[in-house]
């Protein structure tokens, strides 16, 4: 079992406390409704807080079906969320578990920083394919500009 771990930050011109609204306390409603092409729906059993589950089920078409998450930490004083996916087609038969984590942070033009890591631990000897790493880096990332550029264009939605 090896644990790589990788960090990220993202500068936006969207305030701390829209951006944590959107992508992590209303993500369930908001994600299925502007990419509809990508996500099919997400289901949440609880109440959203720690513990919760969060079952994403993929668009027709899409290279994975569904992932289930774990909510592992929700603040909504520091706008900090972690959480681990512990099932799905993005673990395969290599992954044992991946732990994401996002904090957003005021910036002084009154945007925000997005500090995220995310750590993927292998199943035994198993290496971790970066390149795959890479690719859903890269979809997330494009999730995240799609949920800016809403937030943008529709500045009283999460205010």
């Amino acid at each position: 079992m090896v644990a790589t771990t990788f960090t990220d930050e993202h500068s936006s011109p969207v305030a701390p406390a829209r951006l944590f609204k959107a992508l992590v306390l209303e993500s369930h409603i908001l994600l299925p409704k502007l990419a509809p092409q990508a996500v099919k729906s997400i289901e949440v059993q609880g109440d959203g807080g720690a513990g919760s589950i969060k079952v994403i089920n993929f668009a027709e078409g899409s290279h994975l079906r569904y992932v289930k998450l774990r909510v592992d930490e929700i603040n909504h004083e520091t706008f900090s969320y972690r959480y681990t996916i512990v099932e799905g087609d993005a673990l395969s038969d290599k992954l044992e578990s991946v732990v994401y984590s996002v904090q957003f942070e005021a910036s002084a033009d009154g945007g925000a920083v997005s500090k995220m890591s995310s750590t993927y631990t292998t199943v035994g000897d198993h290496t971790l394919d970066e390149e795959q790493v890479k690719i859903g880096k890269a979809k997330a990332a494009g999730m995240y500009k799609l949920v800016e550029g809403y937030l943008l264009r529709h500045p009283d939605v999460y205010a």
